[in-house]
């Protein structure tokens, strides 16, 4: 065992996830977790949870399936994919998978087969944008120079997956989703919140879960966001998960800056970003402005 009275309850709990990392595929419980990290059930349960933002179980569970997701992209089978991350039978993971992946394994596998994903292109007053989405929730919202790159882009994301354009009749429910991103860009809906089908590594996740919790018009530093999921000194982590956000304003990484009050990046162009936060600012005034006077007597 591991040798812990020198470290801090947030070290033990960082060992025990890279534990966790590195026996994905073991049969790891509660109470080993707890004892390994020499700490009481209760009080490692609790621990974990506030250091790293999921219980122990949520951990395994994520790491499990980003095991599986390499196993199925190799040259194996699925079933071979299943065991191999340690699921105890493939009916295990069919229960659970759809939710973290947002679709089968066989579809993951084969790169979205099977899988319809509705697009639509929309002029907003920071650029072009597409809006990507499944049955199941937006998967992807990004700006870019035409229509055919951001097509391109989708297709790379899900190369065998059906994709097409929203067409007439247009899709009831895309067309709520896409309303409600061009409104929240001309300062007519301040909050977005729209159900997501993407796919995110545990720590992607938290890091975008936080910064949707960011209100609008402000902002948080890089710094700021890795504290509050606990990990103080992951900074240059966060960034690179805001770089690797492909759902933008719907998680809100714009609002997300260098901890001296520079921009920082932004992977769709810093001059984006600041009309951005410069819109965000403009409509948060008129807001305060209008709740002002209608306040008078």
């Amino acid at each position: 065992m591991v040798e812990h009275a020198p470290c801090s309850v947030a070290e033990r709990i960082r060992e025990i996830c890279r534990y966790i990392e590195d026996h994905s595929d073991d049969a790891l419980t509660l109470d080993f977790l707890a004892s390994k990290a020499a700490m009481s059930r209760f009080h490692f349960a609790r621990s974990f949870k506030a250091v790293v933002g999921v219980t122990p179980k949520r951990y395994l569970a994520e790491k499990r399936v980003e095991g599986f997701k390499v196993g199925l992209r190799g040259a194996r089978s699925v079933d071979a994919a299943v065991y191999e991350a340690g699921y105890g039978s493939p009916s295990r993971v069919y229960e659970r998978a759809a939710g973290r992946l947002g679709m089968t394994p066989a579809q993951y596998r084969a790169s979205g087969a099977g899988v319809a994903i509705t697009y639509a292109a929309i002029e907003t007053p920071v650029g072009l944008m597409m809006i990507g989405a499944t049955d199941r929730g937006v998967c992807f919202v990004q700006f870019g120079d035409s229509e055919a790159a951001l097509a391109a882009e989708l297709h790379r994301e899900y190369a065998a997956a059906r994709i097409e354009p929203m067409r007439e009749p247009h899709d009831a429910q895309l067309s709520r989703w896409a309303s409600a991103i061009a409104e929240h860009l001309t300062g007519h809906r301040p909050h977005v919140d729209l159900p997501l089908d993407i796919r995110a590594s545990a720590f992607q996740m938290r890091v975008w879960r936080c910064i949707q919790s960011i209100p609008y018009a402000s902002v948080s530093s890089y710094g700021e966001i890795a504290a509050a999921i606990g990990l103080p000194g992951a900074a240059r982590a966060v960034a690179r998960a805001c770089a690797a956000n492909v759902a933008a304003i719907v998680i809100p990484c714009h609002r997300v800056i260098r901890r001296d009050g520079d921009l920082g990046g932004y992977r769709w162009g810093l001059t984006r970003k600041r009309a951005l936060l410069d819109r965000e600012r403009a409509g948060k005034a008129r807001e305060t402005g209008s709740s002002a006077r209608n306040s008078v007597p």
